[in-house]
């Protein structure tokens, strides 16, 4: 009872935010930390890669300029450093952005301060911006000349060369679609080049060059982006209703959806029997409201929130209380409800009362806040059906096991259009995101952990689904090269342009390959591997690797009194 009202307490105090007056903003930490002895460590904005270690490097340039890019790619060149290059934030998960295991003769180059040019050709309906203005900074310089971006992510703490990098997507299957990178009609790239060349060089990729079907999806694996050029439209608003109902016929209705309304989405909160599906269409300029899209889960949230929401998180795991979580995902459901999901009808708050708050992102790891995993599967629409109705089954032996998952976004269901892109989607597909409770230590199993790693396994194995290349675990890319009718092609890009692998390392090959690494004593706990035995759970703790209960061919770690029926 005494986690129910710790729950409890914790929305109250979100219900009446609205009457604080002065908020004290803490911004995101650099993802770049340097010491006066030498040396950088780089992290991403969450505090922890996939294998919790550090990565380390030796230094890190900061160009305000394209020429001063090309002369730190030039430097590297000409010293045979290993590079990558880093945005502001840096809210990639996989660890795509270390240079090398090793920090000897390694350099960050950070995109932070590229972020000066915004040069909008408002007859050709076009955008050519530097590689790390901030997305928000675009879109408002964009709608000043009454013009929009048709696409963009849900969160808008990312750079300009960073959200077509990685496949950043809003939501859409019509137009061009909803990935980023499909509206990218031109960029430019700082590649390596022969002495004679000065040891780097600018290319100038066009729209009608086969280099940009490669560029506009890299990975940063070919070079540095130093401008992106995007396609807008004529300016205007979005109209947007939410429907909360009965998940009954999800898995009948969600083309229709699709095909129905232009930036629709669905989010499904399995264990509520509820989706939630989002009318969004595009209305004219003119038409009359003025609403803003405050996305809960993007808020700047009160500090204490964040900590005592992790804090009823963690009693709740080590007392195994299924049940308190699902209070937990009963009560955020119905908060999300309540206030539209944080849309607001108009940009005004009242701010009556002189109370002072600290707030930051809810996962900024200084303030020991939300710490989650990220699993985002891609599925070939004609599969998905198939997909929720295996997890319906898992669900229905026993739905308390999904309130977990629940508590946070439940399963975020958005649609891409096909790409020409080579790591994009050759086909119209459907993305599925979840976020769930990850350990504060690594060997420490989670509550209902073989639920999703079954769901993960199911999503990634069975369908076929592909990894969104900036999240997931390391097993979700197992084997990714295969589901790419054109890796070949990336990879003749890349070897063109970076011939010496300057720009790759032994994390974005073993992302990139998807080749599986040795196993060891815990790997599946976190998604470092896929247990075969049961040293590669936690077996002293009660965790065995077991078969899936649903998808049978699954190999998760689930708790047990006995390892009688584990795999051996």
């Amino acid at each position: 009872m005494n986690y129910f009202w710790n729950l409890i307490g914790v929305v109250h105090v979100v219900i009446t935010w609205g009457s604080i007056s002065t908020i004290e903003a803490m911004p995101p930490p650099p993802p770049v930390q340097c010491n006066q002895t030498g040396g950088c460590i780089l992290k991403n904005a969450y505090g922890a890669w996939g294998d919790r270690k550090d990565c380390h490097v030796s230094n890190v340039t900061y160009p305000t300029t394209e020429e001063e890019l090309r002369l730190a790619v030039a430097h590297a060149n000409k010293n045979k450093l290993k590079v990558k290059t880093v945005s502001k934030f840096s809210h990639t998960i996989p660890k795509l952005a270390c240079p090398c295991s090793q920090s000897q003769s390694t350099l960050l180059i950070s995109t932070a301060k590229l972020d000066s040019n915004i040069d909008i050709d408002v007859a050709n309906l076009a955008v050519t911006a530097d590689a790390g203005v901030p997305l928000r900074q675009l879109i408002d310089r964009v709608e000043e000349e009454n013009l929009s971006i048709v696409a963009a992510p849900y969160w808008e703490g990312v750079s300009v060369g960073g959200v077509i990098s990685t496949g950043a997507h809003g939501s859409s299957w019509w137009g061009k679609g909803g990935a980023v990178h499909d509206h990218v009609i031109g960029l430019s790239l700082v590649v390596p080049a022969k002495e004679s060349e000065g040891y780097a060089k600018i290319i100038r990729i066009e729209a009608n060059d086969p280099l940009l079907d490669a560029a506009k999806v890299s990975l940063g694996l070919l070079g540095v982006i130093s401008e992106v050029k995007l396609s807008l439209e004529p300016g205007f608003k979005r109209s947007i209703t939410f429907n909360f109902t009965d998940d009954a016929h999800i898995e009948d209705i969600f083309m229709d959806h699709a095909k129905k309304h232009e930036f629709g989405d669905i989010t499904w909160y399995p264990s509520r029997r509820t989706a939630v599906y989002r009318y969004d269409d595009r209305v004219t300029l003119n038409t009359r409201g003025d609403g803003v899209n405050d996305f809960i889960g993007f808020q700047d949230t009160s500090i204490l929130i964040s900590k005592s929401t992790r804090a009823a998180e963690k009693a709740l795991e080590t007392a195994k209380n299924a049940n308190g979580k699902c209070t937990l995902a009963a009560t955020v459901l119905g908060f999300k409800k309540l206030i539209a999901n944080g849309f607001k009808n108009n940009a005004l708050i009242f701010t009556g009362y002189p109370i002072v708050v600290d707030t930051s992102c809810a996962w900024d790891p200084r303030i020991n806040g939300l710490f989650f995993y990220e699993t985002t599967a891609i599925f070939p629409a004609n599969k998905f059906k198939d997909f929720i109705r295996d997890v319906k089954k898992l669900r229905d032996l026993k739905p308390e096991n999904f309130c977990g998952v629940d508590s946070y976004n439940g399963f975020l269901i958005r649609f891409i259009k096909a790409s020409s892109a080579y790591l994009g989607q050759s086909e119209d597909s459907i993305v599925v995101d979840y976020n769930y409770y990850r350990a504060d230590d690594a060997s420490t199993p989670r509550l209902n952990q073989d639920v999703w790693e079954e769901v993960e396994q199911m999503a990634f194995f069975k369908y076929g689904a592909r990894p969104h290349w900036a999240k997931n675990r390391k097993l979700a890319f197992l084997n990714v090269q295969q589901k790419y009718a054109n890796f070949s092609r990336f990879l003749a890009a890349k070897n063109q342009m970076d011939p010496q692998n300057m720009f790759s390392s032994e994390w974005s090959d073993e992302i990139l390959f998807g080749t599986e690494a040795a196993k060891f004593d815990g790997c599946a706990l976190e998604g470092q591997c896929i247990c075969s035995e049961d040293r590669h759970c936690s077996p002293s703790k009660g965790y065995f690797c077991k078969p899936g209960l649903v998808y049978t061919e699954a190999r998760v770690c689930r708790f047990s009194q006995s390892p009688m029926t584990s795999i051996v």
